[in-house]
């Protein structure tokens, strides 16, 4: 068994394709994965930029990923490019996680619209949505983001936020971190003692990971 932890970048269609826009409304403009071996140690990665065919990269999403115009330029179509992240998988089991399930969704909506030919169960019977895994084993009722997990576990993010390569790289960190549950457990009960605190309780999850506080309330 093979483990892939994955992550997308995607940018708006225009609103000039209004007929477009009707099946998707979005496009995906970099692919990020890690591929796992069986111990779940690291062997592989996988990235590229996407040609979007619905309009420019937007200012917003520059100014959010860091991807211009210019690094899409003369990149190969969706089409390539996910055919080229399913032959990386390969034909051995593998298990493709995401932290949520956006990108599954999203994928599955291009592909019905730029490749109908591909069959999306390849997608429903690999993939998992590690967020939800994530929250299940801590007993959550709403859904952590990625930064605030990652904080909560006092991991700190190596590259920058928002690239799908490094998105998908710490990421892994967390399904690597949950084969361990005794040590998940105890990495994690910060977060227990916050969201189920003690009358004897000594020390904050807030010095740990501050934006996490703000979720108490909605607990």
């Amino acid at each position: 068994m093979k483990y892939v932890v994955v992550d997308l970048e995607m940018n708006p269609v225009s609103r000039e394709f209004r007929d477009v826009r009707r099946k998707m409304n979005e496009e995906v403009i970099e692919f990020g994965a890690v591929r796992l071996d069986e111990n779940f140690e690291q062997e592989a990665e996988f990235q590229c930029y996407v040609a979007p065919a619905y309009g420019p990269i937007k200012k917003h999403i520059t100014n959010l990923t860091g991807i211009t115009q210019a690094m899409v330029e003369g990149k190969e179509a969706y089409e390539v490019c996910f055919q080229n992240f399913v032959d990386w998988i390969g034909e051995t089991e593998t298990k493709i996680y995401s932290w949520s399930m956006s990108d599954i969704k999203q994928l599955k909506k291009e592909c019905r619209f730029k490749m109908p030919d591909f069959d999306v169960k390849w997608l429903d019977e690999r993939w998992v949505d590690l967020q939800q895994e994530f929250d299940n084993r801590l007993g959550l009722h709403n859904s952590l983001a990625l930064k605030h997990a990652l904080g909560a576990m006092d991991h700190q993010f190596e590259g920058t936020q928002h690239t799908a390569l490094a998105d998908a790289i710490n990421t892994s960190a967390i399904l690597v971190l949950m084969q361990d549950d005794e040590k998940f457990r105890a990495t994690m009960q910060p977060v227990l003692d916050i969201l189920q605190p003690k009358e004897d309780l000594a020390s904050s999850i807030g010095d740990l990971c501050p934006d996490l506080m703000k979720l108490k309330d909605n607990l």
